[in-house]
């Protein structure tokens, strides 16, 4: 924590960082406390649509799913690509600079392929450009409907928009995908349940081949790893492991319900695990082991999932919270650990490595909190970052900064009025 820090960019990149110098007179000033740019890890864009709509009455993350799958039969290039551009200006108001998308529905409702194969990978692509932050599109695959006792299920109704024909007509619709100049492009494993062992060996070696990340959805649920056992014989983890996907490159998502073994083998693989704690909050899904994790040497990232909220203060302070219900102790997760959760460990998983932290060289991202709002006024200089990560929400963001360009301003997005597009698109797609 450094107070009358003079930040100089050129280019996207920084390339000076002065602390206690006084601001020369031309120089913008940011008051409150700057921290890198939020990393949105784990994210389909889509699921925005459902907030408020899934939250009333009983059910479970099966039950939520019927909901999921009617929003995405109703998706095509031209809504999606207005939806995922207010929802990328969302995170750019929270202060998300760069969003690991989750992308998945990749053709027509009834499994058609478009004309553009990854048309709909293209409309996200554009969305995160006019919203004003990085991406890197995750391109899942899907090729099953399902897994039971009797094996693999095929695709079937809402699904078939999902799958490709097989693995390798996967790696080839993604190898033609054509991101821009601030943008990546990354794999996805849905599942075990979506993705058998053979298939999960072409997309490791394809990933790995085209030096990509690898992110996979991995133990969300009891039922998940009841299957994967009852057909496999062993964990989701272990399975992904004999297929070749542990590595650095490779994040387990979610991760909620791990074994003993499994922490260890993502411990020693480098692995990454990507927690999306509203999300698995919201569904009921459970708590992750964070402490089994951070102690194993496991890497922990935030995500916001299915967007119950958008808030990285929110995800990283129930990192710690969730930790103190379950142990009845408090400050097992240190605030700078949180924040770096919120930060530079979500760029390195989406392949982003000179992103996250506030050195030359790196890029010129830029998130300033007000530390004079209701929830924060009174911090002193010392615990600002505590202040943050505990007590701060989304709304008492002032600037974001992406590359060396403004594009949230007095709390305000430069380009977007992101509530009234939000409004029209979720409003289009559900009429």
């Amino acid at each position: 924590m450094h107070a009358g820090v003079t930040i100089t960019a050129c280019d996207g990149r920084f390339t000076s960082i002065v602390p206690d110098t006084a601001a020369p007179a031309d120089t913008e000033r940011l008051y409150g406390l700057t921290i890198p740019g939020l990393a949105n890890s784990h994210s389909h864009a889509f699921h925005r649509a459902l907030r408020s709509r899934t939250q009333a009455g009983r059910g479970s993350f099966w039950t939520w799913r019927k909901v999921m799958y009617e929003a995405a039969a109703r998706l095509d290039p031209e809504n999606y690509h207005r939806l995922a551009r207010a929802v990328f200006a969302e995170m750019a108001l929270a202060g998300q600079t760069v969003v690991g998308e989750f992308h998945y529905v990749h053709h027509q409702p009834d499994g058609t392929p478009y004309g553009d194969p990854n048309v709909m990978g293209h409309a996200l692509l554009a969305a995160a450009d006019e919203a004003g932050i990085r991406i890197t599109l995750l391109d899942t695959m899907y090729l099953h409907g399902g897994l039971d006792a009797n094996g693999y299920q095929p695709v079937d109704g809402p699904q078939r928009r999902y799958a490709d024909a097989d693995a390798d007509a996967w790696a080839e619709r993604i190898d033609d995908l054509k991101p821009g100049a601030n943008q990546l492009i990354g794999g996805a494993i849905h599942s075990v349940r979506a993705v058998d062992p053979e298939s999960i060996t072409v997309a490791v070696e394809f990933t790995c081949g085209a030096a990509m990340p690898l992110h996979a959805h991995v133990s969300e649920q009891t039922e998940e790893n009841d299957a994967c056992f009852v057909h496999h014989g062993t964990t989701p983890v272990v399975m992904l492991d004999r297929a070749g996907s542990l590595s650095p490159a490779f994040t387990a998502v979610h991760a909620t319900h791990l074994r003993v073994d499994d922490v260890r083998r993502l411990g020693a693989s480098g692995a990454t695990v990507c927690m999306c704690p509203t999300t698995e909050r919201d569904l009921g899904d459970g708590i992750g082991p964070t402490i089994d994790l951070t102690e194993a040497g496991v890497s922990i990232h935030l995500g916001s999932d299915s967007h119950a909220v958008i808030d990285h203060f929110v995800e990283a302070r129930a990192i710690e919270l969730h930790e103190r219900l379950r142990s009845e102790c408090r400050g097992l997760h240190r605030a700078p650990d949180l924040l770096a959760m919120a930060t530079v460990n979500g760029h390195q998983a989406l392949g982003w490595t000179t992103a996250g932290r506030l050195e030359v060289g790196n890029r010129a991202d830029l998130v300033t909190i007000r530390l004079d709002s209701e929830r924060t006024a009174g911090t002193p200089p010392d615990l600002a970052v505590a202040t943050a990560v505990f007590a701060a929400t989304s709304s008492d963001i002032s600037t974001v900064v992406v590359d060396g360009h403004a594009v949230v301003a007095d709390g305000h997005h430069l380009s977007i009025d992101v509530a009234a597009e939000l409004q029209a698109s979720i409003k289009e797609l559900f009429t």
